[in-house]
């Protein structure tokens, strides 16, 4: 009995259907969709208590504050929390001189105009220190799929053209291998050296008309890269 079923097609090449592999690439620079900045809020009493009521005291202002921007703000988070006994130096036995409290916050904000006013707010509060920010894309980015549509692209144009240099033409494709399409900034990372970084500030006076920050969003590079093998008809060796 005979079939009409088409032979499986050479996966390593032979004469009648050699094999050409090659790697596309893409690397884009696109807008940052997100902005991460780290918030310490602390406090310090010679009682645990007064200490502990202290920092909860102006940790829910600061969450208050954070809230306060709304739809601008993608996420809130709560780290770490710690209190802890500062012993005295001197003297006999152990003595607690005083108790240092501390809460760690992560915001990320969508709307990079808020971040600037934000940013020195938190910064302008006593015992309040802010960290950032620190630019990135959201892993669902449209941007990491238009990398490697791309690379896919780049991929077919070189095999193409290989094979045009040898007076044959691609025949099918036998194995596409994705390399993986990332971000050279990659989230939660610090920036590179010399990029905006929000104000840093320690145990600041509180005011209340304090400018907001000039942020320049740093560009995010993307990069994709596939493996790709095809079969082609044929060369012509002979000119």
């Amino acid at each position: 009995m005979t079939t009409d079923s088409a032979a499986p097609t050479p996966a390593h090449g032979t004469p009648e259907a050699p094999r050409v592999a090659v790697r596309g690439e893409a690397r884009l620079e696109v807008d940052p969709e997100l902005a991460r900045v780290t918030v310490t809020v602390a406090a310090r009493g010679t009682d645990r208590r007064a200490a502990l009521d202290d920092l909860t005291r102006r940790n829910t202002q600061i969450i208050a504050l954070i809230k306060g921007y709304g739809d601008a703000i993608e996420k809130l988070e709560t780290g770490s929390f710690s209190i802890t006994p500062e012993l005295a130096k001197h003297g006999r036995g152990e003595r607690v001189r005083a108790y240092h409290g501390r809460v760690h916050l992560t915001v990320e904000l969508t709307d990079f105009t808020a971040l600037g006013e934000l940013t020195t707010r938190l910064a302008d509060h006593e015992l309040t220190r802010v960290d950032g920010p620190w630019w990135s894309l959201r892993p669902d980015s449209p941007a990491h799929a238009t990398a490697r549509r791309q690379a896919v692209r780049d991929a077919v144009q070189r095999a193409r053209e290989y094979a045009e240099a040898l007076d044959a033409r691609l025949a099918a494709l036998v194995e596409l291998a994705d390399l993986g399409a990332e971000s050279a900034a990659g989230y939660g990372m610090p920036p590179a050296p010399g990029s905006p970084r929000a104000r840093s500030a320690y145990g600041a006076a509180e005011q209340t008309d304090a400018p907001a920050l000039d942020l320049e969003p740093q560009r995010q590079r993307v990069h994709a890269q596939v493996n790709a093998r095809f079969i082609m008809t044929p060369p012509k060796l002979n000119g």
